[in-house]
C-alpha cells in the first residue's frame, strides 16, 4: 500500500472538517473558533497544544523517540473579505467572508498529519505544528515570530504548503529560491490650488502632475531596472475631485511593488521618490510620498528545497514534481518565517477548479481530493527530516 493510499481511511474525517472550516470562515485575526476546533482536535490526539500564540495561533508538539533536533510545519487559517457564489451545501455561512485561498484545506491536511504522527511517532525529535492566523495581509507570521515563536518552540527548519489551482490535483511544485514576490505598497499626494475649472490660471492643477506621475512609473521596470530583474509597478488608485466645474487642490495615487529582492524594492522605491521630486519641481505642486515595505519575498533555501523534492517525487513519481515553475507575483507571510529560518514552501496541484477558478474568486472551493496527497507529504517530510535509527 502506498503511504498516499495509507491515509485514504481518514480522508471523509478530514473532509467533513475541512468542509465545517469552509462553512465558517473568519478573517484574519478572528479565528476563535477555527483556532479553538485546532487546538481540541490536538489535544483529542494527545497532542502538547498550545493557544494564542500571535493572537489566535495555535502550535501543537508531537514527539517522537528522544532525538532534540525540530522542526516546523505551517498551516494558516484565515479567510477573505470575499463575498461567496457557490450554492454547494458547505457555502460560507458568513457573508461577506470566505476560504477563497484554500486555507481551510491548509488547516486541514496539518490536522490529517498531526493524527499520524500522533499515532506512529516514527521518527526521532520534535514537530511543531504551526496553526497560523492573519496571512491575508496582516502578518500573522510576523505577529507569531514577535511572541516568541522560535524561542518558545525552537526549530531547525520551518516549512510551508499551498495549494495552487491549474496545476494537476496531487501533484507538487518545489522552487529551489524565490517562490513568492515581495508586496510593498505606497501613497502618493499631489497638493496644489483649487480653482475654477473656467479660471485654471488662478489655481494650480494637480491633475496633469499626478497623471505624469502614472505615466512616468510605468518606466521603473522597463527603463531602470535590469531586464533579468522581475519586478511590477501599478499604480491601482486615482482619487481627485467632486464636481464637474471645480480643478481640485490635490490628487491621490495608490499603488503596489513586487520583486524577488530586496536591492530591488530600494532601487524601485528610491525611484519613485526621485520621479516624485521631479515631478513637483516641473508642475508646480508639492508632493508627499510614503512607501511601506509589506511581505518580504518568500525564498526557498536551496537544500531545504531539495529535500521536499525528493520526498515530493517518492510519493507521486518524478514526472509530478515540478522543480522549474515559474514563481508567482502574489505575496506570502511565509516568507518572515524563511528569513529566520532555513526552510520551503511548496505548492500543491488544486486541479483546475470549476471553469478554471482561480484563487481569490468568489467561486473558488479547495478540492478536497488532493487531502490525501498532502497530510502524506507532511508526515514522509518528517520521516525524511527526523529518521529515526534504523
Amino acid at each position: 500500500m502506498s503511504v498516499i493510499e495509507s491515509i485514504r481511511p481518514h480522508h471523509a474525517k478530514l473532509t467533513a472538517i475541512r468542509r465545517d472550516i469552509h462553512a465558517h470562515p473568519e478573517l484574519a485575526f478572528e479565528e476563535h473558533r477555527t483556532a479553538e476546533l485546532v487546538a481540541r482536535h490536538l489535544e483529542s490526539l494527545g497532542i502538547e497544544t498550545h493557544r494564542g500564540i500571535g493572537g489566535t495561533g495555535v502550535v501543537g508538539v508531537v514527539r517522537g523517540g528522544r532525538g532534540l533536533r525540530a522542526v516546523g510545519l505551517r498551516a494558516d487559517m484565515d479567510a477573505l473579505p470575499i463575498t461567496e457564489r457557490n450554492d454547494f451545501e458547505h457555502r460560507s455561512t458568513i457573508q461577506g467572508c470566505m476560504h477563497a485561498c484554500g486555507h481551510d484545506g491548509h488547516t486541514t491536511m496539518l490536522l490529517g498529519a498531526a493524527e499520524v504522527l500522533a499515532a506512529r511517532r516514527d521518527f526521532d525529535g520534535v514537530v511543531y505544528l504551526i496553526f497560523q492566523p492573519a496571512e491575508e495581509g496582516e502578518g500573522g507570521a510576523r505577529e507569531m515570530i514577535a511572541d516568541g515563536l522560535f524561542d518558545r518552540f525552537p526549530m531547525e527548519s520551518v516549512f510551508g504548503m499551498h495549494n495552487w489551482p491549474g496545476m494537476e490535483a496531487g501533484s507538487f511544485a518545489v522552487h529551489a529560491g524565490p517562490v513568492m514576490a515581495s508586496a510593498d505598497r505606497f501613497d502618493i499626494r499631489v497638493m496644489g490650488v483649487g480653482a475654477h475649472a473656467a479660471m485654471p490660471h488662478l489655481g494650480v492643477d494637480p491633475m496633469p502632475a499626478a497623471a505624469a506621475l502614472v505615466q512616468a512609473a510605468q518606466t521603473i521596470v522597463s527603463r531602470t531596472l535590469d531586464p533579468i530583474d522581475a519586478a511590477v509597478v501599478s499604480i491601482t488608485q486615482f482619487h481627485a475631485g467632486e464636481a464637474y466645474n471645480v480643478i481640485p487642490d490635490r490628487a491621490e495615487l495608490c499603488g503596489t511593488v513586487r520583486t524577488f529582492s530586496a536591492a530591488v524594492q530600494d532601487r524601485i522605491e528610491a525611484a519613485l521618490r526621485r520621479m516624485c521630486a521631479g515631478v513637483a519641481d516641473a508642475y508646480g505642486v508639492s508632493i508627499e510620498f510614503e512607501y511601506r515595505r509589506g511581505y518580504p519575498p518568500t525564498i526557498n533555501t536551496v537544500a531545504e528545497a531539495g529535500i521536499c523534492a525528493e520526498v515530493a517525487r517518492a510519493l507521486v513519481g518524478g514526472d509530478r514534481v515540478n522543480t522549474t515553475a515559474r514563481p508567482s507575483m502574489g505575496a506570502e507571510d511565509f516568507a518572515f518565517f524563511l528569513q529566520h529560518k532555513p526552510g520551503a514552501y511548496v505548492w500543491i496541484g488544486n486541479g483546475p477548479g470549476e471553469g478554471g477558478c482561480m484563487l481569490h474568486n468568489p467561486n473558488y472551493d479547495f478540492n478536497d481530493d488532493v487531502i490525501p496527497s498532502g497530510v502524506a507529504y507532511w508526515t514522509e517530510l518528517v520521516r525524511r527530516l527526523l529518521p529515526r535509527a534504523g
